[in-house]
């Protein structure tokens, strides 16, 4: 089992067994049925990249391709029109078109109205390594008040540490889809681990610690059974897994040193051997 299997697991029974249902939810299922939640806060999770840690969930296929490509999308080519995200073979944010072909002002055109990505983390870093301002913040009053359509930002914000030859990253993240997105080893955590493995790259340093807090973690009621199948398959993954067990691991082409030249092909996984069959899950838009 990876450490996000095990996150996974405890999170999913802390939810089931002691999680807080909501009341009027904003999302609704494609039937129009409110997509209710059962939730808990606070939760923190910590990886050490320099140690193998790298979080990806081996419970169901994760499509990290497609994770990796989103944060393309964001932090390099600062965009939020979907047809670029289309082009590259991402569909998943379509549901969220604000009615004119973009997700309204939010992530991509946040970084570039405001030039927070390539002066506040790979420019600083650079030129003040033990600065304490390595901050991209994606919650902007000012692109709500402008665009108060689309919806808001989940993962909003990333703080960057230097200790000695490591970069480390921190991600808040308001609110969060345990199995479909925030979830141990889930979509977030592989973008933000890769954008945390190039970030370094380009700076000049080793990946070192991503951690990685969500305020808000549910499960949609239409996901519980999704859940317990996780259940299942991490008790029977307990019982062959063992010390010696070779963890997937990420690799980032090593000729590869500027940020703005990387590439989804610059990505490759290893030893990734995820359960099957995979996990259908209802989304609440």
């Amino acid at each position: 089992m990876t450490k996000a299997d095990i996150y996974m697991k405890h999170e999913i029974m802390d939810i089931l067994d002691h999680g807080y249902l909501d009341e009027n939810p904003r999302p609704k299922y494609a039937d129009g049925t409110p997509a209710h939640t059962k939730f808990i806060i606070h939760q923190l999770r910590q990886y050490d990249l320099s140690k193998g840690e790298f979080p990806i969930l081996t419970l169901r296929k994760i499509a990290w391709k497609s994770a990796i490509k989103e944060i393309f999308w964001i932090f390099q080519k600062q965009s939020n029109d979907l047809s670029v995200l289309n082009e590259m073979g991402v569909h998943y944010w379509n549901d969220w078109d604000a009615g004119d072909g973009t997700i309204s002002y939010r992530y991509g055109h946040t970084v570039a109205r405001y030039d927070m990505f390539k002066k506040r983390v790979l420019d600083d870093i650079k030129n003040d390594p033990y600065g304490r301002y390595h901050i991209c913040n994606l919650w902007q009053e000012e692109e709500f008040k402008n665009r108060p359509d689309g919806l808001k930002p989940c993962a909003y914000e990333t703080i960057w540490t230097v200790t000695g030859n490591k970069l480390n990253m921190f991600l808040n993240q308001r609110s969060g889809d345990l199995l479909a997105a925030s979830g141990a080893g889930g979509i977030n955590e592989v973008q933000y681990a890769a954008l945390l493995m190039m970030v370094a790259r380009d700076t000049g340093y080793e990946p070192g610690i991503f951690t990685h807090f969500v305020a808000n973690e549910q499960i949609y009621d239409r996901h519980v059974n999704q859940a317990i199948e996780l259940l299942n398959r991490a008790e029977l993954l307990e019982t062959k897994s063992s010390e010696t067990d070779t963890m997937p691991q990420l690799v980032l082409n090593p000729d590869k040193k500027n940020f703005y030249d990387m590439c989804i092909d610059d990505f490759s996984i290893q030893d990734y051997e995820p359960m099957s069959p995979q996990i259908a899950l209802e989304l609440g838009i």
